[in-house]
Formats: structure tokens, sequence, C-alpha cells
């Protein structure tokens, strides 16, 4: 075998080694370690385009680093992406080096491009109630969208928290939630969420295909009777906020940044609002701190009679 087939074959490992420990170890989930993979792989043909050849890992410097952010910003990747696909890096060279696969870790100073700051966008609480009251055929299909609405909102879900829930998860007023990492955490039901949980389950047997009975998802497809996914839900809440005539583009991650803003909105402490919403870091919490602020100081502006814009120059002449 050419010294080149033996190199392409150890990095083949390397990489292997690396998306296993992702899933046993760090227990991420199917879809995140298939983009760990992607990048991996966009890399690779960076350096297969410019260099005519694949570096095995101990080779990559950090100029091969550097050239392949600045082919990510000529090609207008936008931040977010790069920083992604750097992240993706520096993890799999931290795991070589930690497991002494190679000795330089070429991400050192590296750093991912100066992020923007973007707000979740969210809607108010007139047109989340609104979409949870939308009118939906008192059917199978219409009892499991307003359902699944009522837990993402009600709750604080991830879509991908929702569409995992078995059977045996609910329990009374309160649902097991298996989150990012594969940790599990209690959360409350609203009423409503109960109610229409209940009136779902009561006909959920209907979309249950060949006596299928043995399948244990909460949220069933209506063609096949298997688990709902995550573009039939997309679907589902798109559906839902036209049905209330909504102007905004919404989807599943709104409804839980909806629910995140207004438990805050409603005097609900922060620590609280990070373990519901299954939070590793409280900083990812806070970021709904400002946009509360921006609420207020709206409100403010709105209200509060020395807030106009004119005020300052009434000032001055007196």
């Amino acid at each position: 075998m050419s010294s080149t087939g033996a190199n392409n074959r150890q990095h083949g490992e390397m990489v292997r080694g690396f998306l296993a420990f992702l899933e046993v170890e760090k227990g991420y989930s199917g879809a995140t370690i298939r983009s760990y993979s992607t990048d991996l792989e966009q890399f690779d043909e960076y350096l297969r385009r410019v260099k005519r050849k694949l570096e095995t890992p101990s080779r990559i410097n950090r100029d091969h680093v550097r050239g392949y952010l600045a082919d990510m910003h000529r090609r207008s990747l936008s931040k977010t992406s790069m920083g992604r696909k750097l992240s993706s890096l520096r993890a799999y060279f931290k795991y070589l080096i930690k497991h002494k696969l190679i000795v330089r870790d070429p991400m050192v100073g590296i750093r991912n491009p100066k992020q923007e700051k973007r707000h979740p966008q969210v809607l108010n609480v007139d047109q989340a109630v609104s979409m949870m009251e939308a009118y939906v055929e008192p059917d199978p299909e219409g009892l499991r969208d307003i359902a699944l609405a009522e837990l993402l909102y009600g709750s604080g879900l991830r879509i991908s928290e929702a569409l995992n829930l078995d059977l045996n998860d609910l329990d009374s007023d309160v649902i097991r939630v298996v989150g990012k990492g594969s940790k599990e955490r209690i959360v409350p039901l609203s009423d409503a969420a109960v109610k229409r949980i209940r009136r779902y389950m009561e006909q959920r047997h209907a979309l249950i295909q060949d006596g299928n009975y043995a399948e244990q998802a909460l949220f069933l497809s209506i063609r096949k009777g298997k688990r709902l996914d995550r573009r039939q839900a997309n679907r589902i809440v798109a559906k839902l906020a036209r049905l209330a005539g909504l102007p905004k583009d919404v989807h599943p991650h709104m409804l839980r940044h909806s629910f995140a803003t207004h438990m805050l909105e409603a005097g609900a402490d922060l620590r609280s609002v990070q373990e519901l919403l299954g939070h590793e870091r409280l900083t990812t919490t806070e970021r709904y701190t400002h946009l509360d602020m921006q609420r207020i100081m709206q409100v403010y502006d709105r209200a509060h009679p020395l807030s106009g814009a004119g005020h300052g120059d009434d000032f001055d002449k007196k």
C-alpha cells in the first residue's frame, strides 16, 4: 500500500474514533454528530483543493487553518457558520491531543470571527395565545397539532425533545425530557397542555397503522403512524401560525423563545428559567433578559411623560 493510502486510512480511523467519542462519551445526538462529520469533511476538501492532497492531522499547522478561514471569508459564509466549523475543528484536534495522536494543536491562536449579537425572535403574548387558540379540526391530526404547540410554548421544549418523547415520559402534570448531552430533566406541563395532550391521547390510536401498537412515540405522523419528524413539525407550527393570522414566519424554536421571554416578563427568576430550558450555562438564558429590557424600554418610551425626544430641547429653553 502506498504511503498516501496508509495516511488516508490513518486519518479516517482518527475521524471515526472522534465521532464515536462524541456519541459514546459526550452523548451527542445523531444530527450533531453528522454536523461535526460534515465540518471535518469540508476542511479535508479544502486541503485537497489547495494542497492537491489530504494532509494527515500531524502535518496540519496553523497556516492551514488560517487559509481555510480566509477561504470561508471569500465564499461569504456567515460568521455563525464559520464559528461552528472552527469549533468542530477545535474539538477534533483537542481530542487528538488528549489521546496523544498528535503533539501540536494547529488551532492554538485561532479565534472565531466576532459574532453579531442577535436576539431570539419571539411572539408577543397576544400572538402566542391566539396561536394556541387557533381552530383545528377535532380529529386525531388536529388534536395532535395543537397538543404539540401547547407543549412547545407551555413547557419551552426544544423541538427535538418534544419529538423524542415516548408515552412513558408522561406522568400526570409533568414530563421527563432528555435534552442535549442525554441529560434528563423533569418539566411541568401547563394546564392547557395537560388538557390538549389528554384529548389527543384519546384519539392517538387512530394514527396507528398496521396494528403497530408497540410504537411508543407520543407524537405520530399521519401517513406512516411512526414518530413525527422535524420537517412535519415545522409544517404544523407554520400552519397553526397561519390559522391564527400571524404575520411572522413562525417556527418551533420561536415558541421556545417565547416561553422563556414571557416567563421572565412575568417575574420568573433566571435560574428557574435556566432549569426549565435545560441550559447548561446561565449566560445562554441571560440573552432573554436583554430582550425583556428592550421591551421595557419601549414601554417606557411610549408611556413616560419625560421620555419624548423633544423634552431635552424644552429643558434647554428654560
